[in-house]
Parts: C-alpha cells; sequence; structure tokens
C-alpha cells in the first residue's frame, strides 16, 4: 500500500473512484440518517478492497450542526482534508470535482463521500414536515410572500420552454414514463409499475404543468463513494473508473436575477467538464441526471449539448432515455422512481460507476450498439431552483 506522497511528486495524479455503495434505500423507517452513512461507508469501503486506513479526507453534507465533523467522528475517521459544500442537489459533482483536485494536487490520497437521509421516515414518523420552503430570510424575504415554494419555481421555468419552444406538458410526462420503466428492473427502486403518459397527465395537480408523477419521490437511503489516487489503483478489488473531467456553475436564487428560465447552470458545468476531458456529448454512453422534476431531465440534456436548445421536447418523447435507447439516461429509475432522500447527486455518481463497471445485472446493464459495455458515463447534478450545477464525466 502506497503511503503518502508530497505535493510535489504527487502533483499529476491521476483520480479514480475505487468503491462505490448503496444503505439500505427506499422505507426505511429504523435507522438513523448516521446509521446510514455508516452503512454505506462500510459498504463502499468493501467494495474498493482498500483499508479504512487510506481515507485521508472526508466531504459531507445535509447533516448535522458541523456536518462534516459529526459524521468523521461517527466513522470514527480523523481526515485532514474535509468539504462541506452544500449547493443542494449538485452538492456531490461539486465536492466529487473538488476532491479530485485535491487528490491530484497531493492534498488528499483518498477521499470518501458519503450521505443518508431518512427524509420519508422522518415525516411519517412526525418528526418533521414537508419542507416546501427554504426559508424567508436574505434574498427569499422578496418571494416568499407570494407562495413561491420551490416546485412552483421549477413549475414556471417548465412554463416558459413551453411558452417559448412549444415544449407540452405530454413531453415532458415522457421523462416519467421512460425513468419508471427504467426502474422496472431494478430490484432496489421504490416504484416499480409501469405508467403511462395519460397517467402521468391525469394524476394530481402539484403545480402547473407538473402533477404528482411528473415530480420526484420521497425515500429514505444513503450513498457512498470513495475517490483515490492511482497509487492504490493495484490494490483495489475491481477495476477503476476514472474521472475525466468535471465543471461546476452556479447561477442565482432570486428568480428575478435568473436571465434565461429555459437555460440551467449546466450550460456552463458541462461545457468545462467537456473541455477538461477532451470529450463531446456524442462521447458518451449513458448519463445520470438530477430529476427531482421532468423539466430537470430535459433542460439538462439540451444544455449539456445532447439536443439543440428548445429541442429536448422532441428528443425525450422518441424513447431515447431508455436502458436500450439512444442516450440512456437514468438507468436506476432516477429520483422520479428509484429513490430522492433528498439531496440525490451522490446516487448518480453510484449508477454510472456501476454501468461503467458492468455490475447492474440482467436486465438492467447498458451496453453499446456493438455489445460491449460503456466506455463513457456522465453524472450531472442540479442544485436548488437551477441555482447550481456540477457535472462529472468518468470512464474505464
Amino acid at each position: 500500500m502506497p503511503g503518502p506522497l508530497s505535493a510535489a511528486s504527487a502533483a499529476r495524479r491521476r483520480v479514480a473512484v475505487v468503491g462505490v455503495a448503496l444503505s439500505d434505500c427506499g422505507r426505511v423507517d429504523g435507522p438513523t440518517p448516521y446509521a446510514l452513512h455508516a452503512q454505506a461507508a462500510r459498504r463502499a469501503l468493501a467494495d474498493s478492497g482498500l483499508d479504512r486506513s487510506v481515507i485521508d479526507g472526508l466531504a459531507s453534507a445535509g447533516l448535522g450542526t458541523l456536518a462534516p465533523v459529526e459524521v468523521a467522528e461517527y466513522l470514527g475517521l480523523r481526515p485532514t482534508w474535509v468539504d462541506s459544500t452544500s449547493v443542494g442537489g449538485s452538492t456531490w459533482e461539486v465536492m466529487a470535482a473538488h476532491a479530485a483536485d485535491a487528490i491530484a494536487a497531493g492534498h488528499a490520497n483518498a477521499v470518501l463521500l458519503v450521505y443518508g437521509s431518512t427524509a420519508r421516515a422522518d415525516i411519517k414518523a412526525r418528526r418533521r414536515t414537508s419542507n416546501l420552503s427554504f426559508g424567508g430570510r436574505g434574498p427569499l424575504q422578496f418571494e416568499v410572500p407570494y407562495g413561491h415554494t420551490l416546485v412552483a419555481k421549477y413549475a414556471m421555468a417548465a412554463r416558459r420552454h413551453m411558452h417559448e419552444y412549444g415544449t407540452t406538458a405530454e413531453q415532458l410526462a415522457a421523462v416519467a414514463v421512460q425513468a419508471r420503466a427504467n426502474a422496472a428492473t431494478n430490484p432496489d427502486a421504490m416504484y416499480r409499475d409501469p405508467i403511462t403518459v395519460e397517467d402521468v397527465l391525469s394524476a394530481e395537480m402539484i403545480a402547473d404543468p407538473f402533477t404528482k408523477l411528473h415530480c420526484c419521490i420521497r425515500s429514505d437511503g444513503g450513498c457512498a463513494v470513495l475517490l483515490a489516487a492511482e497509487d492504490y489503483v493495484p490494490d483495489t478489488a475491481k477495476a477503476p473508473v476514472w474521472v475525466l473531467g468535471s465543471g461546476t456553475s452556479v447561477s442565482h436564487t432570486t428568480m428575478s436575477e435568473w436571465a434565461d428560465f429555459t437555460v440551467s447552470p449546466a450550460a456552463v458545468s458541462g461545457r468545462l467538464a467537456f473541455e477538461r476531458a477532451g470529450l463531446t456529448p456524442a462521447d458518451v454512453d449513458l448519463a445520470q441526471i438530477y430529476d427531482a422534476f421532468t423539466y430537470m431531465t430535459l433542460v439538462t440534456l439540451e444544455d449539456l449539448g445532447f439536443c439543440a436548445k428548445g429541442e429536448g421536447g422532441a428528443f425525450v418523447e422518441k424513447g431515447r432515455l431508455l436502458r436500450g435507447g439512444e442516450l440512456p439516461v437514468n438507468t436506476d429509475g432516477g429520483g422520479l422512481s428509484a429513490c430522492h432522500p433528498g439531496m440525490r447527486g451522490l446516487f448518480l455518481l453510484v449508477e454510472a460507476v456501476r454501468q461503467l463497471r458492468g455490475e447492474a445485472g440482467p436486465g438492467r446493464q447498458v451496453t453499446r450498439r456493438d455489445g460491449r459495455l460503456p466506455e463513457v458515463a456522465l453524472a450531472s447534478g442540479t442544485g436548488g431552483w437551477f441555482c447550481s450545477s456540477g457535472t462529472v464525466l468518468l470512464g474505464r
């Protein structure tokens, strides 16, 4: 096992994902969020085949008053590099970018990204209420009095896209239908029964044009990802998945400061990730995209360059997002059907790695048209109401 390296000798190190895992997910009424963190971390470490002593970095957000400190203590870790960046659902792609940079520069050797939440169980047990608002202080004070909830902000953006480009509610519904079809063969998915476009359109209205089936589910669960320097790869249990490039971006928090409701910050984070990886959208075999709402998938596909601006509706309605489609998207069922325990971004990385490794299993594994395993996967997280974005490209 290699020892710590100096920054000078480590400056050009490549970075790999060497371990990934989910905790128990879906309906998990017993464990605490800390327990889900620990379960996912243990499983990811076992998946890597490395000893816990190699971990000298920890990235955590969303739990406790001092998130990485409390989680590190619970896990029995004493990291010398930490990250508690919290920018909503894109947190984990942003953290992965930070961790990869730190490892490449020699500031850390192996960084654990870990998350766990009992969002569903907490509501069921009346330990919390549904969080329709992020509060009324700061810039939000100018919106909250008018009932401008998170889902309403996404709905407004979707309506603008429909107005500008003729995108239809049926096309948005097609995203949910394909996510559910992808979840059908995922034993970890919370909802697996097929749905139709009509089912989506006729479901309970939440915020026009979103019905209940346009919106993500609420679940419990956690996951973990271990990134390490290339020096550790010979000792890992499985073939590495390399971090090829990443990009991050923030856009706005006040809706009046959002220049164009039809453009997400993925337009910037995606461009940076592709440039740094030396790749184009045509090189991507599958994509894991944050899908708290159907519109997120559609507009992110446009902004990442998989189709032209305004053509997302036509792109998603023809089955392209299915596991056997032209561009498999959210192959586990995504936040719309598989799991969404709060900030889902880390789950995107886990699914991308499993697909690249060929570990998805019968009926779930994506293959290229020639039958080979995929070589390049993209994970793109979105935070807030299109406030932030992180995009990571991974490859075998």
